[in-house]
């Protein structure tokens, strides 16, 4: 791999970016891409390497978008065919091409996928304990605490040395728990429940946490806000502290994996991501001649015909459409029957 592309995933991992590497793992001639070839596409479907020359890279694109809303990592076949076509199977796309090259290509576009981040408040022997073993099962760590620094938390990817949460990557895999021993509480909860795609933990008795929640009420935060605040962390309150970190972390995890669980159900929804909006009904078309992707919103080839705009992906394409427009329409429309 070109050093650059190490580089720039590097970095993406450690700034919790998500994006896609797309691999050529097979080649027939005549093709521009070579096997071993790569591409890094990022959410806002822009690509950085190389996978392809013009007709292959909107679909790696549209596939790679699709790729990081759903999580699962899928293999692209272009092959050349007398008609257009494309077969879409769990981790497997075919797409029959009538394009002039003739080449046939395999493509692996793999999500790459930030590790899930616990933000953990306080400097309690639970919260420093939640640090340790969340690192341990694969979360990236942050502690926050008033003054904090990295020292005061072995194990941590990060430590926040106030309230602020600015500087983290957070997102629908975030997962809080305020460890603060009635410390700073309330202060705590109201910085991270102003952002609501949180998931939030409190370690506190049920009675500490219905005062906790009286306060934050007095501050004027709403009761669905309040609603989001799980606690005691863990469904139980006693034990050491280490136990209650263990406790806290066990739910985190059987509810991540709840959440993961429904997401892979048959006609579930992906979490909201910006990947999911490049891919809505009108981002990519197909072009009528060789079937392959075209996307809207880079410059392109187009004519109209039969009352519609037409999208192509070169100039080839548009002047074929062009010379037998009738054909083509009439092979759309059967498509779509």
């Amino acid at each position: 791999m070109d050093d650059d592309l190490i580089e720039l995933l590097a970095r993406y991992a450690r700034a919790g970016t998500p994006c896609v590497l797309a691999t050529v793992v097979r080649t027939q001639q005549p093709a521009s891409a070579r096997p071993g070839d790569k591409a890094i596409i990022t959410a806002d479907g822009k690509l950085r390497g190389w996978i392809g020359g013009s007709c292959a890279e909107p679909l790696v694109r549209r596939e790679s978008l699709r790729a990081l809303a759903e999580g699962e990592p899928r293999l692209v076949h272009i092959v050349p065919a007398p008609e257009v076509g494309q077969v879409r199977r769990r981790g497997e796309l075919t797409v029959a091409t009538t394009c002039p090259s003739g080449g046939a290509l395999d493509i692996f576009v793999e999500p790459q996928l930030p590790r899930p981040l616990l933000v953990v408040f306080g400097d309690s022997p639970a919260a420093r304990t939640l640090v340790r073993l969340g690192g341990l099962i694969g979360f990236r760590t942050c502690a926050v605490h008033p003054g904090g620094r990295i020292d005061d938390f072995p194990g941590a990817d990060l430590v926040l040395p106030s309230l602020d949460l600015t500087p983290l990557p957070l997102g629908p895999d975030t997962w809080a728990v305020v460890a603060t021993m009635g410390h700073y509480d309330e202060d705590a909860l109201e910085a991270v429940l102003t952002h609501p795609q949180i998931s939030v933990a409190l370690v506190a008795s049920a009675r500490r946490a219905e005062a906790v929640r009286a306060v934050l009420r007095q501050r004027g935060l709403e009761e669905a806000s309040l609603a989001r605040i799980r606690a005691p962390a863990g469904g139980q309150r006693g034990g050491s502290q280490e136990e209650i970190a263990l406790l806290a972390l066990a739910e985190i995890a059987r509810l991540r994996q709840r959440r993961q669980r429904g997401r892979a159900a048959p006609g579930a929804e992906s979490s909201p991501s910006q990947a999911t909006k490049v891919v809505e009904e009108g981002d990519f078309a197909a072009d009528p001649v060789c079937g392959m992707a075209v996307d809207l919103r880079q410059p392109h080839e187009r004519s109209r015909a039969g009352g519609h705009e037409h999208h192509f992906c070169s100039i080839d394409c548009r002047q074929r459409f062009e010379a037998e427009p009738g054909r083509y329409l009439q092979a759309a429309e059967a498509e779509r029957r």
